[in-house]
């Protein structure tokens, strides 16, 4: 699956291109708190912390961690709320 299409099938997305930490994982959770469990966020970022922030992040809430995509500076989390 491509960004385009894991974007397209995203309840939310929740961009911090440009934030370095923690500003990735304080913008993941405030936008994970308005969905439902089981309902998918994709956050991008290019802030090369967040490989390890997010990953952990998502371990220590509970929620599962889809997929990770990581090109051109970017990376695109794929997260399901538990």
């Amino acid at each position: 699956m491509n960004v385009q299409e894991i974007v397209a099938k995203a309840d939310l997305v929740v961009d911090a291109s440009g934030l370095g930490c923690p500003m990735p994982v304080v913008r993941a959770k405030k936008g994970i708190d308005t969905l439902q469990s089981g309902q998918i966020m994709v956050l991008k970022a290019t802030d090369r912390g967040s490989l390890k922030d997010v990953p952990a992040w998502v371990q220590q809430t509970r929620h599962t961690l889809e997929e990770v995509v990581e090109g051109d500076g970017e990376y695109i989390f794929v997260v399901r709320k538990g």
